[in-house]
């Protein structure tokens, strides 16, 4: 990972935006979008500021008398100039999607978040508010953590009762919270690895490693494969698979090649 993906809460917060032209004014309508104010020079309590210039060193001038002010900044059509960078952007909010190429290709960004647009419903917004709402009777049906994240998994899970591409998922949130669906019981998976490349996972594997509470694991296990894994997941580098396992979903990763 070369950058640090943030969602920061512009609403009503200061945006140095220096520039005019085309640029500019996508930037404009992005930080508006996100509830910004925008000004045209650094101002106390500026959070971030946009640089949208032709000439370049106007641009490295510009972005180096903001940044003196303690600003991040972010140089349009020029990534090494740049404290961070704008991703594309897919929204269902209040979900919001993130694509980003570190200012390699934004071409590339872009196809990718056309993809995923033609792959989410509409309401998806929906469904996360539905389970914001819920927080409380969910809190009251599966009291401890561990099983509430265990039922929530399973029923956004594909082909779950909640599926995030089930356009009528919201829906369904009073008779998901009232049946008799009950958390996975805590179970032990192995996973074959016959490559290094996460590419070549299998669809299962992906899964289990998304979902995994504690990774077992030698330490010749690439990280690359390990990177697919939840980041809050326990890894556990040892030579050999404990006899007894942590209560939730535990993975023991295995070379096979």
């Amino acid at each position: 990972m070369e950058q640090l993906p943030l969602f920061l809460n512009l609403r009503g917060r200061t945006v140095v935006l220096v520039g005019e032209g085309e640029a500019a004014d996508a930037k404009a309508r992005l930080i508006e979008r996100a509830g910004g104010r925008i000004v045209s020079a650094w101002e106390q309590g500026a959070t971030i500021a946009f640089v949208a210039l032709d000439d370049e060193a106007e641009a490295r001038a510009a972005a180096a008398a903001l940044r003196a002010h303690g600003l991040l900044v972010n140089v349009v059509d020029r990534p090494d100039l740049c404290d961070f960078t704008t991703p594309a952007i897919v929204d269902r909010a209040p979900v919001t999607i993130a694509i980003g190429t570190g200012g390699a290709s934004a071409g590339l960004a872009k196809a990718v978040r056309q993809r995923i647009e033609a792959l989410l419903p509409t309401r998806l917004g929906a469904l996360a508010s539905a389970l914001h709402a819920a927080r409380d009777a969910m809190k009251a049906r599966w009291p401890t953590p561990a099983d509430r994240r265990r039922a929530i998994d399973a029923a956004l899970a594909s082909g779950g009762t909640l599926d995030p591409l089930d356009a009528a998922a919201a829906d369904k949130i009073q008779a998901w919270l009232t049946s008799d669906a009950t958390p996975q019981p805590s179970r032990l998976e192995t996973i074959h690895l016959t490559s290094a490349d996460p590419d070549d996972l299998t669809l299962r594997a992906a899964r289990l490693l998304g979902e995994a509470d504690h990774i077992f694991h030698a330490a010749d296990i690439p990280a690359a494969i390990l990177n697919r894994a939840r980041a809050d997941a326990v890894r556990h580098v040892v030579d050999t698979l404990p006899r007894d396992t942590p209560a939730g979903l535990s993975l023991w990763l295995e070379m096979w090649m």
